[in-house]
Formats: structure tokens, sequence, C-alpha cells
């Protein structure tokens, strides 16, 4: 990865964290996304403790702001003429509805809407042989996960802090496909994939409810590893992605077992892979972004 930059939103703890490590480690520039510059500064000081002279700019950006996705966009066209990688790993569950800045249910927001605007106002950016990686979850694929066009801000359904964010990790798959169909489509070479972590150990899982809480409990911590995984384990699909040389567009890696395990090619659910109800989300998160894709050859 030297002489290669990469971007990677929500680098300030957990999965994040370790991609931007593990980068850094292979010799690229690393611009750490986060919503907080303290948070996303300890984090680099770390890795340059652990690969001196590591190159990790820190870039202040919250998902759930429009405003400052646009912002920190226009702060990486003025600090770099070519992005290697993007990878879109950023994410947030809220227990109890809200709604962010602009308006938009928050988890929605900040899972996909986020990243879409950002892919979009960056896209020149993107080197020819570049990656765009967005991380999903198996609960893009659960039976009860749906995308509800019509009411993607759960305004009108039960909020079941689960279905909203399988919902906005269904959104992540249907975004990274109907990118690499588009890209793929103006004769680019810039290659779009996606990757799920497993059930990896980080503060992420108090939000999944009481079961994840109670097993990232330090005394069920021999129980827990059955399951799950370290942050390490966690973040090799994404990196696989992002890094493998021969990985196609539209490809979707997760690892071996159903929770844990190294990264494999996997299949997402079929509701994933419709080209149709893509092309609607599409056009709705255009609109709602106000951000339009221009795509050049």
């Amino acid at each position: 990865m030297s002489g290669r930059v990469a971007v990677v939103t929500g680098a300030s703890a957990g999965l994040g964290a370790q991609t931007a490590r593990q980068l850094a480690a292979h010799g690229a520039t690393v611009v750490l996304a986060c919503r907080s510059i303290e948070k996303g500064e300890a984090v680099a000081a770390g890795i340059r403790a652990q690969v001196p002279g590591a190159q990790l700019p820190v870039l202040r950006m919250d998902l759930a702001s429009l405003a400052s996705v646009r912002e920190a966009a226009a702060r990486l066209h003025d600090g770099f003429g070519r992005i290697d990688v993007l990878i879109n790993n950023a994410g947030t569950l809220t227990r109890v509805r809200s709604v962010s800045v602009d308006g938009f249910e928050t988890t929605f927001a900040t899972n996909h809407l986020g990243h879409f605007a950002l892919t979009g106002l960056v896209l020149d950016l993107l080197a020819p042989a570049g990656r765009v990686v967005s991380v999903s979850s198996r609960a893009s694929g659960y039976r009860s996960t749906t995308v509800e066009l019509a009411d993607l801000g759960f305004e009108h359904r039960e909020y079941k802090p689960m279905h909203v964010y399988g919902q906005s990790k269904l959104a992540n798959l249907l975004f990274i496909f109907e990118l690499q169909r588009q890209l793929a489509g103006a004769g680019t070479t810039l290659v779009a994939a996606a990757a799920y972590p497993g059930v990896a150990t980080s503060d992420f899982n108090r939000n999944l409810g009481p079961t994840a809480r109670l097993l990232s409990h330090p005394a069920l911590r021999p129980l827990s590893r059955l399951v799950t995984q370290t942050t390490e384990m966690g973040s090799l699909p994404s990196l696989r992605a992002a890094t493998d040389p021969g990985v196609r567009g539209g490809e979707y890696f997760g690892p071996t077992g159903r929770t844990k395990g190294y990264p494999v090619l996997h299949e997402p659910s079929p509701l994933a892979r419709d080209p149709e109800l893509a092309a609607r989300l599409w056009e709705e998160s255009e609109r709602m972004t106000g951000v339009h894709y221009r795509f050049r050859p």
C-alpha cells in the first residue's frame, strides 16, 4: 500500500481503528475520518507508536450532518490529488428514534445517506484502479429486513432498533452494487465491493441489545469467544475487499463461519441484488442528500 491514500470513516474506534492500523502498517497514508477529532488523534498516536512515521491525518466528519460531509469532502479535495481506497466503515444504531440535523432518522442518515453523499462528492478523486468498500452486516439479510422507500425514517412503522439498523445495512449493499453497475456502465475500472465483519468484540456491541451487551461483559469473555472474534479478525473482510488484487466489482466478503473466521466470498440476500430497488433507493438518496453522481470514463 506504499504511496497510496486510504480514507476510513469511523476510524476513531473498533473496526475502523483496526482497519486504519493495518493499512498504515502496510505503507498507506490513512485519513482517519471521525466525528471526534480528539478520539481520532488518540488513535493516530497509538498507531504511530506501533508504526513509526505513519502518515495519519485526522479529518473531522459527522456523517449525520450533510454540511459536515460536504466540508470534509472539500478538505479532501484541498489536501489530496487522489484517493486510492475509500472504506465506508462508520456505523451507528440508535435505540430510541431520533433525527439528524437535516431531519432524517439518525441511523439511516449516518449509515447510508452520509456515506452515499461522501462517495459522490469525492468520486472525482478516486483513482482509476481504486476501491470503494462499504461495510454492511449480517442484519442486512435477516428475514425481517426490508427497505421501505415510502417510510425510510420509520415515521409510520414501529421503531424496532434492529429493523432500523438492518434497513440501513441493506441500503449499504444496494448502494454498493448499484454503484458498481453504474461504474461498469460508464466504462470505468474503479471497483465497488462490500464486506461484513461477523461479530467482532467492540464498543458498538453495546448498541445491539441485551444479549450482545451481556456477552460483552468481561466475566463472560470466555463464553463470548465461541461466537465472537477480535477487531483484528473483524477488519479482515474490509481489508480484503479493499486490497486483494483479485477482487471484482460487486463482490461481498465475510467470515467463513456465521459470526467469525477468515474472509471469504459471500452471496448477499436476493433483495440486496434487486436492481430495481437499488435504482429507486439511489434516486431517493440523491433527492434526500442533494448529491448527484457524475461518472466519467
